[in-house]
């Protein structure tokens, strides 16, 4: 009887909001597991070119006069439609070095997310002399639609193409890294577990992982129910936990409730892969990890990254970034008490077989920040000025904040004025009267870059010049040629 009123509950809540749009309808013919596991990549790009198409011909070329408008990114005539930038970073992309490769990355994006989220990274990787390969997952950069009819291990099985290209290219001989933003680094840590147990898997040497998706939040476990109703035409607005306007060129904002139900069959496989491997005293055999990670973080749960992985890690040189919230003591009064107290809950005192680096405020009134660090083994903490700053504006990072800089000319607080994505969404402050914009201010609240960037830059570019091994302040070791300012300043 429970269940049966749930069902109805939802049956109403569904229907309410906007109407489906073609973009939630159409679903592009995308391959599955075992068609990408036979692929190469061209074949891989050409299942792309043609999801494209689809798009093009069933969702653009269809749309109703309501839906032409400029804030609809399947509009071929807003200044939101990707089809008219210089690159469309929706797509996968290869970026190779001039000359000889020194290395290769993969960069594999998040969900609802496209390449473009880890574009400033492969850059990096590139003026460095590594091949970059940035896949695009299935279901992605298309219409939100496609996320209705994909499985995780479709987004797997492009891992393991990803990383067979990027071999490829750079041969054998050379390092091979793995980055992975949110569900990207649940696939990054879940191939590096995989390659431990199949000797025909190329092993990486490091592995960087951004708000990497190892936990996620309890409703994920009964989407599969709230979709329940969709079986019936009359009630399709069920499968959607979302439905809002699409203005953001490279992120869906419409959310499917598969989408959620694959992410948690995800986060389940991976854990329970974790806890295997480390009964079985197997992960010392995984390459070093170096983890970067916001204290709040709406989308994945913080403390599954050290519960469910760092904690049953043994020594093997792994490292966990925390970006603390700004506890400049004019936010004090303002902050939940929950979340003043998440870094002490998060890091309780004690060694640990990691180690450990805080980002956080100088003092109570300073905007400037410090690296905490506390070595693996060890108790004392270390701290050092980093040359970074909070904004004055910003009470914490996000989610989506960390892969992303300031000057990011679509999300980014202070945006490059030489790109033009059609609307400068991070620099928006959204300060006005009530019914003017035409989405709800609450999706320009959430930080979509990091002030923090350059470190994190400066910490991955580490691991390009010393071997693909974290662990290693930017003031230790410093040579010739190396700065020991993580800005690179």
């Amino acid at each position: 009887m429970a269940l049966l009123a749930l069902l109805v509950l939802r049956v109403w809540d569904s229907q309410r909001g906007p109407p489906l749009g073609p973009w939630h309808l159409v679903v592009p013919e995308e391959l599955r597991a075992d068609d990408i596991d036979a692929a190469d990549w061209p074949r891989y790009l050409a299942a792309e070119q043609a999801a494209f198409a689809t798009v093009r011909a069933k969702v653009t070329g269809t749309l109703e006069p309501e839906d032409r408008i400029r804030l609809n990114r399947y509009f071929d005539g807003s200044p939101l439609y990707p089809g008219r930038f210089a690159q469309d970073w929706n797509r996968s992309f290869l970026l190779e070095p001039e000359g000889e490769a020194q290395g290769a990355v993969v960069l594999l994006h998040g969900l609802t997310d496209a390449p473009y989220s880890l574009r400033h990274v492969g850059a990096r990787y590139r003026e460095r002399g590594w091949v970059a390969v940035g896949i695009r997952l299935p279901a992605h950069g298309t219409v939100p639609a496609a996320l209705t009819d994909v499985e995780w291990e479709d987004w797997m099985a492009a891992t393991r193409l990803a990383v067979r290209e990027a071999r490829a290219r750079a041969g054998p001989d050379r390092p091979l890294h793995l980055v992975g933003f949110s569900n990207g680094g649940a696939l990054t840590l879940k191939y590096a577990l995989d390659a431990v147990e199949d000797a025909r898997l190329p092993r990486p040497d490091r592995l960087v992982l951004i708000s990497p998706m190892i936990g996620i939040t309890a409703f994920a476990r009964f989407a599969g129910l709230a979709a329940l109703p969709a079986f019936l035409p009359r009630f399709a607005k069920a499968a959607w936990l979302g439905i809002v306007p699409e203005f953001n060129p490279f992120k869906y904002n419409s959310f499917p409730v598969n989408g959620a139900r694959q992410s948690h069959r995800l986060t389940m496989a991976l854990q329970g892969q974790v806890q295997r491997h480390a009964a079985e005293g197997r992960l010392a055999r995984l390459p070093p990890i170096l983890t970067f990670q916001s204290v709040v973080d709406f989308t994945v749960s913080t403390r599954a990254v050290i519960a469910a992985l760092y904690d049953r890690l043994p020594a093997q040189g792994s490292e966990l970034v925390l970006f603390d919230i700004n506890r400049n003591a004019k936010f004090g009064p303002l902050l939940t008490p929950a979340t003043e107290a998440a870094l002490e809950r998060l890091l309780p005192p004690g060694a640990r077989t990691w180690r450990a680096v805080v980002i956080t405020n100088a003092g109570p009134e300073e905007d400037a920040a410090v690296e905490r660090v506390t070595e693996a083994g060890t108790t004392g903490e270390r701290v050092r000025p980093i040359g970074l700053a909070w904004p004055r504006e910003v009470y914490s990072l996000s989610h989506v904040a960390l892969p992303l800089p300031v000057t990011d000319g679509l999300y980014g607080l202070d945006p490059d004025a030489d790109e033009d994505f059609g609307v400068r969404l991070g620099a928006l402050a959204p300060r006005g009267e009530r019914g003017v914009l035409a989405i709800a201010p609450d999706a320009l609240l959430r930080l979509s870059s990091n002030p923090f960037f350059p470190y994190l830059l400066a910490r991955v570019e580490e691991g390009i010049e010393e071997g693909g091994v974290p662990g290693r302040s930017a003031t230790e070791g410093a040579g010739p040629g190396r700065s020991a300012d993580p800005t690179g300043r």
